[in-house]
């Protein structure tokens, strides 16, 4: 099974490697191990977990004056754009160690952060048009849109890698020490003995933690946000719990609110955490994903498989199977993830596949988790949140992630 569950194969490699190049999510071999030892490493240290803690809290509070602004005026906002550009500035500060901004700002930042989405949705529209390699050589329509994009995309990234590897290099070693962002840490680990740095290469891993940590936790923060309101019930319930968990009290500010929300609340908060993960149970942040086998095998149900075989599964459909979540699998219950006293419950990753499971299990599980409760905490216990049209019907956008299609059009009002 391991040449199943373990490989991109050169199949993904060729769709992905216009926009991921040789980044986590598209190699296998050393390149892999390579970034997923770093990566895990990274991923576990306390001045990481500190540094993206401080970065979330600080992005959800500017969140929640955006939002705030809106109520006041009762005009209803497109929330998933607006979680889009915070998960941005989050993920982009915590990635290269610099604000962004897109969430307040305009200009180089917005434009980087629009080519970057738009470059996920056609790196995905290849795997649905078999005739992308003839658009890429004639660079007509989607492809020639995607080259623009990417041109966008690098020239703004590579010039952020260039000035930090100048910077490192003329800088002292324990002056870099109070640096946390990620990219620090693989010029670091990757400059050769003789101080050459691949920029091509630190594009690419840097890269690929920006779309891990950003239209992931946007898209399910969106579909989150869409099943509170359909369910205003639990929108109440997690309002109290995180009242209780952070003490924070009634007249904190949403300043003081945000900073109250510790590792040791946010571990409080066992029915939020269900919630979110009901929502990735129906909506997984990735909706289909494949690996490529590396030589012959059999799959546990006895099916048989050959060498560059494409494997496909469907965690959006795993999530609503009766035959592994009961009778209600198409039903928004969080308590199902929760024991007779409340704790939250793991299942297996083999199971809830939202993260993917065995070797490639996503390593920002927890990042992402902290991330989503924090934004969720926050405007959960400062707005009540409505549909702006309690009639409209939900559909998706076809990306790499799963998105909601025309954005999540709410209504907020303050508590």
């Amino acid at each position: 099974m391991v040449s199943v569950k373990n490989t991109k194969g050169s199949f993904n490699h060729g769709n992905m490697s216009d926009l991921f190049g040789d980044g986590i999510f598209a190699v296998d071999g050393d390149k892999w191990k390579q970034q997923r030892k770093i990566a895990s490493y990274d991923f576990t240290t306390r001045a990481l977990r500190d540094f993206s803690g401080d970065v979330f809290k600080r992005n959800a509070a500017k969140l929640a004056g955006v939002v705030s602004s809106h109520a006041a005026s009762n005009q209803s906002m497109d929330f998933q754009g607006f979680l889009m550009r915070a998960t941005m500035d989050s993920i982009f500060t915590i990635a290269f160690g610099q604000d962004l901004n897109t969430l307040d700002g305009s200009g180089e930042g917005r434009r980087f952060a629009a080519a970057f989405d738009d470059a996920s949705e056609f790196t995905m529209l290849r795997y649905l048009n078999p005739f992308w390699k003839l658009s890429r050589l004639l660079n007509v329509g989607a492809e020639a849109m995607l080259k623009e994009r990417i041109k966008v995309v690098d020239g703004f990234v590579y010039k952020l890698i260039r000035d930090r590897s100048d910077e490192l290099s003329n800088t002292k070693a324990h002056d870099t020490d109070s640096r946390q962002d990620i990219l620090t840490r693989f010029i670091q680990a990757t400059t050769s003995d003789s101080g050459t740095v691949d920029y091509k290469y630190l594009r690419d891993i840097i890269l690929n933690i920006v779309i891990a940590g950003k239209d992931t936790t946007a898209g399910s923060l969106a579909w989150f946000l869409y099943m509170m309101c359909k369910h205003p019930e639990v929108q109440e319930k997690i309002c109290h719990e995180a009242m209780e968990a952070t003490n924070a009290g009634e007249a904190a500010s949403i300043d003081e609110f945000s900073q109250s929300l510790t590792d040791e609340a946010l571990n409080k908060m066992h029915y939020l955490h269900a919630a979110l993960t009901e929502t990735l149970r129906l909506y997984p942040a990735v909706p289909l994903d494949n690996k490529q086998c590396f030589s012959d095998d059999v799959l546990p149900n006895g099916f048989n498989v050959s060498k560059g075989d494409i494997v496909f599964y469907i965690p959006y459909a795993m999530g609503r199977m009766e035959s592994l979540w009961g009778k209600d699998a198409e039903s928004f219950r969080p308590e199902r993830w929760l024991d007779e006293n409340g704790v939250f419950q793991q299942e297996s990753p083999f199971k809830f596949t939202a993260f993917q499971a065995g070797p490639r299990i996503c390593l920002g599980k927890d990042f992402a988790y902290r991330q989503m409760k924090i934004f969720a905490a926050v405007l959960l216990r400062f707005f009540v949140l409505k549909l702006r049209d309690e009639k409209e019907i939900i559909s998706y956008r076809t990306m790499i992630t799963l998105s909601v299609d025309q954005g999540l059009h709410l209504t907020a009002m303050a508590r």
